[in-house]
C-alpha cells in the first residue's frame, strides 16, 4: 500500500515547500528541492530543524564539482558520503548568512555551476547520493534526491536534520509533533522505496530460453536489476501472462542449502518441493532471487554459522554480525511477475513476509502452505523461524 501522504509530499516539494523525510532509524530531516531554496526556507532549517542545513546531490555531480569526499567517520563505514563544505565564488560574502547558504544551494543545483564557480572551504556541506537512490541505499542523501526527483524536480535537495530543544535527534513520535506543528507531510524512506518499486520499471529480461527438466519443459528468462546489475533465474511452466493464475515461489538463493545439500537448513528441501508442485501445475512461476543468506552474503552467511556453533540462533546470529534478522526484500519479485502478467499469485510459501510484502506491492496474492519434513540437524533453525520470524510451521511438532 502505497503512502497516502506521498503524492500530497510531491505537490509539495513542486510548490518550493518543505516535506518531513524519515529515515530507517527513525532519525529524520526537512527536506526540499534546491532549486527552490530561498533565504526563508535556510532560516527555518536553522532556526527550527536545528540541524546542519546540507544539500544532497548525485554522486556523478559531485564529481563533475570536484568535491571532495571526507574521510569514514569510522572504520565500519561502507561508503563515504559527505563532501567538502561549499560556498558561492559569487553572490556571497561571509558565506554564513540565511542568503549566503541559500545562494551556495542554488548554485551547486544549477547545471550551469561548475568547479570554478564554488570555493572551499565553505559553510554548505553536500552529501552525496548514490546511483539507483533509496534502491541502492537508503540514505539521507539518497532519500532527499529520490524525493525531489519523484516530485518532478532537478534531483537535488536541501535537507537539514530534526533535532529536539536538548540538541539530540529527533525520533518518529517527536518528528510527527513537528511536522503536525508546522503543517509540514511526513513521509518515510520505506515510503520511497515502495512507490519506487510500484511505480518504476526496474527489470529488464536479459534472456529468454527453452529450459527443459526432468519433471517437464518450461522456460528460463533472466531478469537484471537494472539498479544494482543483480540477475535474478526465473523458471516458468506454461502460460501465465494475461493476468492468469499461476502458482509461484519466490526463492531466495541458498547455495549452501540448494546446491550441497547443507542440513543446517530447509531450503533445498523447499525448493526441491516447490519445483515439482508448479511442474505438476498447469501455470507456475520460479524466481530464484540472487539474495543469499537472507540478504547478507554467502561470506557473512557462513560467519553466521560459526556463530551459530558458538550457541546463537539464526536470528541472533545475523543480529550480531550487524545486520537485521532478515534484509530481503520481495519488491523485484513483484517486478517479475508484474512483467510476466501473471493476475493472482498462488504463493508457495511458509513466510508470512512475503504475503505481506508481495500485496504492498500490489500483487494480489493466496497464500498455498509449503511445509517440508524437519530433521534433527534443523530443528532447532526451524524453531527459531517459527517463534522469532513468525514462520508458518506446523510440523515442528513432529520433532517436538
Amino acid at each position: 500500500m502505497i503512502e497516502p501522504e506521498l503524492e500530497e509530499a510531491f505537490d509539495r516539494i513542486r510548490a518550493g515547500k518543505m516535506v518531513v523525510l524519515v529515515g530507517p532509524s527513525g532519525e529524520g530531516d526537512v527536506v526540499m528541492a534546491a532549486e527552490k531554496v530561498i533565504p526563508e526556507h535556510v532560516n527555518f532549517m536553522a532556526r527550527y530543524a536545528r540541524g546542519i542545513v546540507s544539500a544532497a546531490i548525485p554522486e556523478r555531480r559531485l564529481r563533475e564539482l570536484r568535491i571532495p569526499l571526507l574521510p569514514h567517520s569510522s572504520p565500519e563505514d561502507a561508503v563515504q558520503t559527505v563532501g567538502a563544505s561549499v560556498e558561492a565564488r559569487q553572490g556571497t560574502t561571509t558565506g554564513i548568512s540565511v542568503s549566503d547558504r541559500a545562494k551556495t544551494i542554488q548554485t551547486i543545483a544549477s547545471d550551469q555551476c561548475g568547479p570554478d564557480d564554488i570555493v572551499m572551504p565553505g559553510h554548505v556541506p553536500p552529501l552525496m547520493a548514490l546511483p539507483g537512490g533509496v534502491l541502492m541505499r537508503i540514505g539521507r542523501g539518497e532519500g532527499a534526491v529520490d524525493l525531489v526527483r519523484m516530485a518532478g524536480m532537478r534531483p537535488y535537495a536541501a535537507l537539514c536534520e530534526v533535532l529536539r530543544e536538548d540538541g539530540y535527534s529527533a525520533r518518529l513520535p517527536e518528528l510527527r509533533e513537528f511536522a503536525q506543528a508546522h503543517s509540514l507531510p511526513l513521509v518515510t524512506t520505506e515510503g520511497l522505496v515502495e512507490y519506487r518499486l510500484t511505480h518504476e520499471l526496474l527489470v529488464q529480461r536479459v534472456a529468454d530460453v527453452p529450459f527443459p527438466t526432468v519433471e517437464t519443459e518450461m522456460r528460463a528468462i533472466v531478469y537484471r536489476n537494472i539498479v544494482d546489475g543483480r540477475e535474478h533465474l526465473t523458471l516458468v511452466k506454461g502460460d501465465v501472462g494475461g493476468g492468469r493464475p499461476a502458482l509461484v515461489r519466490l526463492h531466495s538463493e541458498c547455495l549452501t542449502g540448494d546446491v550441497f545439500t547443507s542440513q543446517r537448513c530447509d531450503c533445498g528441501d523447499q525448493l526441491k518441493k516447490s519445483l515439482k508442485q508448479i511442474c505438476a501445475a498447469d501455470a507456475g512461476v520460479l524466481i530464484y532471487l540472487h539474495q543469499e543468506g537472507r540478504g547478507i552474503g554467502l561470506g557473512n552467511k557462513i560467519r553466521a554459522y560459526a556463530l551459530q556453533d558458538r550457541g546463537r540462533d539464526t536470528v541472533e546470529a545475523n543480529l550480531e554480525l550487524g545486520f537485521k534478522e532478515d534484509l530481503r526484500d520481495y519488491g523485484i519479485g513483484a517486478q517479475i511477475l508484474r512483467d510476466l502478467g501473471v493476475g493472482t499469485v498462488k504463493l508457495l510459501t511458509n513466510n508470512p513476509h512475503k504475503l505481506e510484502s508481495l500485496a504492498s506491492y500490489g500483487v494480489q496474492v493466496v497464500h498455498v502452505p509449503l511445509e517440508v519434513t524437519p530433521h534433527p540437524s534443523n530443528i532447532e533453525y526451524l524453531r527459531t523461524k517459527k517463534e522469532k520470524l513468525g514462520h508458518l510451521l506446523s510440523e515442528l511438532k513432529l520433532l517436538g
